[in-house]
């Protein structure tokens, strides 16, 4: 196991990213940032802090549940755990900024786009990422990217978050072979 980023490197990390979302944006108005559960809701409402005191605006802020609309969830378990989704706002002609700990295939944030297009329609959709490790199955980028880190198939990615984990870490690690 690696670590590829301490605390105060995810604090960097998502200070870039709130100064380049705001940039980007042309300040925080009608911006909103959703959070993917699980590691995306603690990063989401670190952003909209960070965001909130460089502009003295404080973005929506929602959580997005897209366990029914991944396309493995059958793979996952025969009864999925569905959670709420928590977005007390329209969608509508937002910025949507949606944020998730890690991107790898795509496919979360795919189930996300369509989890998203049912509860509105949004002017534009922005996607942040804590870490990008590559190997993409859908043609989906981030717009806003914590660390990029190239990674085998064989490795994993593991994002511990204070506010789930009791710590701030990212870590790299190796997955043992099925033939071991």
């Amino acid at each position: 196991m690696k670590t590829i980023m301490d605390m105060k490197e995810i604090e960097r990390a998502l200070t870039r990213m709130a100064h380049e979302i705001i940039e980007d944006n042309r300040g925080c108005k009608n911006i909103a940032l959703i959070g993917i559960r699980t590691g995306g809701v603690p990063l989401a409402e670190r952003l909209c802090q960070k965001m909130a005191a460089i502009e003295g605006v404080r973005p929506s802020i929602g959580i997005l549940d897209i366990t029914l609309y991944r396309d493995d969830w059958s793979r996952l378990s025969q009864h999925p755990l569905v959670k709420k989704t928590e977005i007390d706002f329209s969608l509508d002609d937002k910025t949507v900024v949606l944020v998730d700990d890690v991107i790898y295939t795509g496919r979360t944030i795919r189930a996300a786009l369509d989890a998203l297009t049912d509860l509105g329609r949004p002017r534009k959709i922005q996607l942040a990422a804590l870490v990008d490790r590559g190997r993409r199955e859908l043609p989906i980028q981030p717009d806003y990217v914590g660390l990029v880190v190239a990674t085998a198939k064989d490795e994993h990615v593991n994002v511990f978050l204070n506010e789930l984990d009791g710590r701030d870490e990212v870590v790299l690690e190796l997955i043992a072979s099925k033939a071991d």
